[in-house]
């Protein structure tokens, strides 16, 4: 884990209340493997107080440059959706452990599952796994037409599926009426996205090699606030913490 200042190179919105954050410092050289995140401080003054995680959608190490995709949605992010080229913003980061690469076998299909704004960190694993020579699918679900972003980015990647909730762009549906309506046959599932969507996911495939994204509202991210536990038993006596084990998991390791 680093800590230091980065700058705002860039921030657009890129769908309704959805946006596109690149940020610039040597903190980027650190940045590699594709499902960590960063933790921000969105203001300098005490409030508030928390840091706000974000996950890494891309990482250029040689332009020395992140870049984050998140929704704005309550004082925190509205903070910093409203951040622009030049400000600097404290991160702490890269933290947690991210999606296997290395282990994945060349020359299998990887199927990428991505919920709303659970889609950015699986465009980084996308291009990792193709650098592999892993051939890639694409299941992104959203709840309109409005909602929809990085589709082209995907599709560079691999053949890319879009579902919307109401039908205006793509299938009608969520993503799991894609995969079985597609028959999509794949070797690795990645996933990331609402917890309902990730169980699904995990129950309906329990033969096939599965890791999932958590999505949990974390304090201090690094592990010493117990606030983003998640349990591996249905007794409920044992846990691990999202923000330093995960937040990616084999899907057999937790309980959803």
């Amino acid at each position: 884990m680093n800590k230091g200042y980065m700058t705002v190179c860039s921030n657009e919105r890129i769908a309704d209340d959805i946006y596109q954050m690149i940020l610039r410092g040597e903190l980027a050289k650190t940045c590699s493997a594709p499902g960590q995140f960063l933790h921000l401080k969105v203001s300098e003054s005490m409030t508030p107080l928390l840091r706000r995680p974000i996950s890494i959608a891309h990482i250029d190490q040689d332009k020395e440059e992140v870049t984050i995709i998140f929704r704005k949605d309550g004082e925190g992010t509205s903070l910093l959706a409203a951040k622009t080229k030049g400000d600097l913003l404290d991160v702490l980061g890269p933290l947690g452990n991210g999606f296997p690469v290395e282990t994945i076998d060349s020359g299998k299909t990887a199927l990428l599952v991505g919920g709303g704004i659970g889609v950015p960190p699986l465009y980084e694993h996308a291009k990792q796994l193709t650098n592999k020579k892993i051939d890639i699918i694409s299941v992104l679900g959203f709840q309109s037409v409005k909602d929809v972003f990085y589709e082209q980015e995907f599709n560079q990647y691999g053949c890319v599926h879009i579902a919307t909730v109401d039908g205006t762009h793509g299938t009608k549906g969520f993503v799991t009426d894609v995969i079985e309506a597609e028959k999509l046959q794949f070797d690795y599932l990645f996933a990331c996205g609402p917890t309902p969507m990730l169980k699904v996911l995990k129950d309906r495939y329990p033969d096939k090699e599965v890791y999932l994204s958590l999505e949990e509202r974390m304090g201090c991210g690094i592990g010493a606030c117990l606030a983003c536990v998640c349990h591996t038993d249905e007794s409920d006596q044992s846990y691990m913490k999202v923000c330093v084990d995960g937040p990616v998991f084999r899907a057999q390791e937790v309980l959803l």
